[in-house]
């Protein structure tokens, strides 16, 4: 990011929940360049009262549930009027706080946390690492668990290393142990936050899936590899996935995306009839660039580089496949896309579409200076940095999500947890 580029542009208008010092009740907000402006007072004076469906204290709430779950019509004209309003300075100066001044706080009250596997090339390395087949089912479903909505973490919040049980190579009996995860991992990824509820027992069609997704955010789905080895079989991950999901606080809403949206990967075999896509081939999924690095003793590493468009399922087939069993939907759930890894090579050669640090295990030519500096898996005190942008085709404009960081803490004394 240069000196002069925000994410937060005119066009973007993403939303928030945030306090400060002097006013520490959470209320709505919207970021703009440097600022994040006040929808709460923009609201008690009277601001949005003309706009259809608008009704009530919506951006005075300490959430954004009741905004989300308004009509789609709604959120467009709130938008338009926002674009008008923050285009005149004297309104935008009486309402803004600088963005250094802010405390975010978790968006959105989730229910429900579901974690996706879509990414082939991820699934691939993964498979190769262990010696393992990709299951048949893969190819047919989005692959997906139910995570632990206590994971949540808003961005700048540290994430204690987690203990847990592993296997112990140095135990001549082959016994596990319970210690700190000694292979501390990230995994970057989307989140895609949901707008309003879907009745259980109904399922939902695919054309109107986009219509229930608020908007997208950056996710680090942070993972202890030697803990989720020894716990995969049979039930798949929990702990080695639960000691923290960070997000990025600014929602990218669904209207700020559609300038970019674009096609997707080719599947084979073609999906089954209710997850196949039946807009515009252009319209099938999101063109959003994804960075992360990792900053190890004040030196930074650029670890990822890679795109949303290379999953191999798609957001809006990940959201159909959460309620083709009739589960239903809450406002203000949250589901990851799962681990965005791609092909993708730069100009040293280098693997850098490699979204994990686990995947690095293999014997390729990726990050050749990180890891002639030590980096394999987390160290305590390794601040994950992640972030994404995307262009408007329909405008040229460049915008993004802001920044998803989390320093990594060590893990609890043995005496501390034990009470000693």
């Amino acid at each position: 990011m240069t000196v002069t580029e925000t994410p937060f542009t005119i066009d973007n208008l993403p939303y928030g929940v945030v306090s400060t010092a002097d006013n520490p009740t959470p209320r709505c907000a919207t970021a703009l360049e440097d600022d994040a402006i006040d929808l709460s007072a923009l609201e008690r004076v009277g601001y949005f009262k003309s706009i259809p469906g608008f009704k009530g204290r919506v951006f005075s709430s300490p959430t954004l549930n009741t905004f989300a779950s308004l009509p789609k019509e709604t959120h467009v004209y709130t938008r338009a009027a926002l674009t008008d309003l923050l285009s005149d300075d004297e309104i935008r100066k009486t309402y803004a706080i600088p963005l250094s001044r802010v405390q975010n706080h978790l968006p959105m009250e989730t229910k429900n946390f579901s974690d996706f596997y879509c990414s082939y090339e991820h699934t691939r390395n993964y498979s190769e690492l262990y010696s393992l087949t990709i299951p048949r089912s893969w190819w047919c479903i989005p692959s997906v668990y139910n995570g632990r909505q206590s994971s949540l973490r808003i961005s700048g919040t540290p994430i204690r290393r987690p203990w847990g049980v592993v296997a112990d190579s140095q135990n001549p009996e082959g016994l596990p142990v319970f210690k700190p995860s000694a292979r501390f991992d990230f995994e970057l990824e989307m989140g895609v936050y949901l707008s309003r509820p879907y009745p259980p027992g109904e399922i939902l069609d695919i054309a109107d899936a986009k219509d229930y997704i608020f908007g997208l955010v950056i996710l680090n789905d942070w993972s202890a590899r030697d803990i989720q080895t020894f716990e995969m079989t049979p039930l798949g991950p929990f702990h080695g996935k639960g000691s923290g999901t960070s997000i990025s606080p600014w929602i990218v809403t669904m209207e700020a995306l559609e300038g970019s949206r674009c096609e997707a990967k080719p599947q084979s075999p073609a999906p089954l009839r209710h997850l196949a896509w039946k807009g515009e081939a252009g319209e099938a999924t999101f063109d959003i660039e994804l960075k992360a690095r990792v900053i190890r003793n004040k030196k930074s590493y650029t670890v990822t580089e890679t795109n949303l468009k290379e999953l191999y399922w798609t957001p809006i087939q990940q959201l159909t496949h959460l309620c083709s069993a009739g589960e239903g939907l809450s406002a203000g759930d949250i589901f990851g896309t799962g681990t965005v890894t791609s092909d993708r090579i730069n100009e040293q050669g280098e693997e850098i579409g490699v979204a994990c640090l686990i995947e690095r295990g293999l014997e390729r030519n990726v990050l050749s200076e990180a890891r002639k500096d030590g980096l394999v898996f987390l160290d305590d005190g390794d601040e994950v940095v992640m972030e994404g942008w995307c262009v408007n085709r329909l405008t040229g404009g460049r915008f993004g999500f802001g920044e998803c960081r989390g320093v990594v803490i060590p893990a609890l004394m043995e005496g501390e947890w034990e009470g000693e």
